[in-house]
């Protein structure tokens, strides 16, 4: 029997392997896809649509509407100042968490940053039990790889969509990831969030030296997408000014509304209307370039100089330029969306930061720069705000928040939600008497406040937090 088992799925086998050849479009991870075949045959099907979809999504779904099977409990002796504290800690498997603060903090989130696993090749520990019985034909490296793509979209996409229901109308979701599901998780926010209220894909420089080992191209970034809860009501507050942006502004000619810079006067392509000769105090006639015309219409110019906002230059003959007060400027710039390394640190500066937080011992192998995190925090949130991060890892945003607030004056406070991890027993970090990731994290919280006080001799800051550990109501696997 076992002969005539092991026949028919060679004949089962090259069948699949023969219809893969003729009509590729009609075979799926590994499996005929019956309506696209039909339609390879020309024999109908569905009705095409466009549509992101994978194994499980349905499934996937049902999570994220599930109600929640625990509690959170606190627990007094891990945390530090509970009495007072606004910000939390909390162990446990994060969908289960993200429902159960869905009661007490749905739209109160401000801003949202999570660094997910990559799915680069390990085990997923957020795995939700979903479940797909490979098809028996189903052989090789593309089914596999189609196999760990809807994996990781199906421990996703509930965790996102509840998550959602968290943020502020005024809050947007920031989300680490590199190539591996870049482009699925564009299209997963896409759906939950929406397409129009996706913000921007910025592109960190987590790296600056070439990897030459590497056959075809030296990967030195990763993406953090962006999606605001509703667009039109986003706070974005834009960045600082750099210093040296203001040490362009002068004042020759001791203008009573202070420092000013000018610009150019004439723009492309030319609008006859805006093409006029203009008399300089000298007595210089100048025209506008060649293809270009004035920025303004000759009554525009007259309120301008009416006005003192125009420059001829310290002997009143050089060509007309428009002045720009430093006082009329906006306070604050926008992000461009390559962030290089030297703006937002990068991996091995990170990797030393949080070494020397840890008196020379290597906790974590790839951990965030807090300047990174810094960016996001201070381009979305301000006074009281509430920051959250679900996949925590070595509570990086709480240090990030805090420091913050220490530069700022903010009064924000920060949620970390972690799945509480065995560490490896080989390990640094296991041999220096931690057993869990969650360990890391709440040591790494109170190492870096007491850090940021020392430094900063501001004694008001909240560096306190409440560990919450989540407890299942029933027994079994959390789902």
């Amino acid at each position: 029997m076992e002969n005539v088992g092991g026949r028919r799925k060679q004949m089962a086998d090259a069948r699949l392997e023969a219809v893969k050849k003729l009509f590729p479009e009609g075979v799926v991870d590994g499996d005929i896809d019956w309506d696209r075949l039909r339609k390879e045959l020309g024999c109908g099907g569905r009705e095409e649509s466009y549509e992101f979809t994978w194994p499980g999504k349905t499934e996937a779904k049902r999570l994220a509407e599930t109600p929640p099977r625990g509690v959170l409990r606190l627990d007094r002796a891990a945390s530090k100042w509970w009495e007072t504290t606004t910000n939390w800690y909390i162990e446990g498997d994060n969908l289960e968490v993200l429902k159960l603060l869905g009661s007490s903090h749905e739209g109160k989130v401000q801003m949202i940053y999570i660094d997910p696993p990559y799915n680069t090749g390990k085990v997923l520990m957020y795995k939700d039990h979903w479940r797909q019985k490979k098809n028996a034909s189903a052989r090789g490296q593309e089914a596999e790889e189609a196999h760990a793509h809807a994996g990781w979209l199906n421990m996703m996409y509930p965790r996102l969509w509840v998550a959602r229901t968290l943020l502020a109308e005024t809050g947007a979701i920031f989300i680490s990831i590199d190539d591996t599901e870049q482009a699925n998780l564009k299209k997963m926010c896409d759906e939950i969030f929406g397409e129009r209220n996706f913000v921007a894909t910025f592109i960190w420089q987590r790296a600056f030296s070439p990897v030459n080992m590497n056959k075809f191209a030296s990967r030195n970034h990763d993406f953090i997408l962006c999606y605001a809860k509703n667009i039109d009501r986003l706070a974005w507050y834009g960045l600082p000014r750099h210093p040296e942006a203001d040490g362009r502004y002068a004042n020759p000619d001791n203008d009573p509304r202070g420092p000013w810079t000018s610009g150019d006067l004439s723009v492309g392509p030319p609008i006859p209307e805006k093409i006029y000769d203009i008399v300089t105090p000298g007595g210089r006639v100048v025209s506008p370039p060649n293809g270009y015309c004035w920025r303004v219409t000759k009554e525009r110019f007259a309120e301008l100089m009416a006005d003192n906002r125009i420059w001829f230059g310290k002997d009143g003959n050089g060509v007309p330029r428009l002045k720009r007060f430093l006082s009329e400027v906006k306070p604050t710039v926008t992000p461009l969306t390559i962030w290089t390394h030297d703006e937002v640190s990068h991996s091995q500066e990170a990797k030393k930061e949080l070494k020397e937080l840890f008196d020379g011992l290597a906790v974590m192998d790839y951990p965030k720069p807090v300047k990174l995190i810094q960016r996001m925090v201070a381009l979305t949130t301000r006074d009281d705000d509430l920051i959250l991060d679900f996949f925590s890892g070595s509570a990086t945003t709480a240090h990030a928040v805090m420091q913050q607030n220490a530069e700022d004056g903010g009064r924000r406070s920060f949620m970390m939600v972690q799945l509480p991890e065995l560490l490896a027993k080989t390990s640094a970090a296991y041999r220096a008497g931690f057993r869990t990731i969650c360990d890391i994290g709440r040591e790494r919280i109170r190492r870096a406040g007491e850090k940021i006080v020392r430094e900063t001799g501001k004694t008001e800051l909240d560096i306190g937090f409440k560990v919450f550990r989540l407890e299942l109501k029933t027994k079994g696997p959390v789902r």
